[in-house]
C-alpha cells in the first residue's frame, strides 16, 4: 500500500476587524498566522493610523466581538477563518439613563404655542 502524503496544515487565516464612527468606518483585511488571538488581531490591524482623533486605549481597551456577539475573553479567543473582530466603541451615555431621560421628556406637559 502507498503512504499518502498528509494534509498540509494551513498557518494562516483570513479575517477583517472592523470599527466604526457614526461618521466613518474602517475594515481591515488580514491574513494573520493560527493562534492569533482577537486582541492581537485588533493590534496587528493598526487602526489608529485611520483614527488618529481617537486615544490609543480605544482599540488597545476595548470590548471586542465576533459578528455582533461580545467575546467575554478577546485575549484568549483564536480567530478563525473569515471571523469579523468588531472594536466597540466605550457609550458616552448609561443606556438605563438614556431611556430615563426620553421617558422623561415624554412625560413632560407640551407647550400650546400661542
Amino acid at each position: 500500500m502507498e503512504d499518502k502524503e498528509p494534509i498540509p496544515f494551513f498557518s494562516k487565516v483570513t479575517i477583517e476587524v472592523a470599527f466604526a464612527l457614526p461618521s466613518h468606518q474602517k475594515i481591515v483585511i488580514l491574513n494573520v498566522k493560527a493562534g492569533t488571538t482577537a486582541r492581537q488581531a485588533v493590534a496587528l490591524a493598526e487602526l489608529e493610523q485611520y483614527f488618529p482623533e481617537l486615544p490609543i486605549d480605544t482599540f488597545t481597551q476595548a470590548d471586542l466581538g465576533i459578528f455582533g456577539k461580545p467575546l467575554r475573553d478577546p485575549a484568549t479567543y483564536e480567530v478563525r477563518e473569515g471571523d469579523r473582530v468588531e472594536v466597540y466603541r466605550p457609550l458616552i451615555i448609561d443606556p438605563v439613563s438614556a431611556r430615563a431621560r426620553r421617558a422623561k421628556t415624554a412625560r413632560s406637559p407640551r407647550r400650546a404655542d400661542s
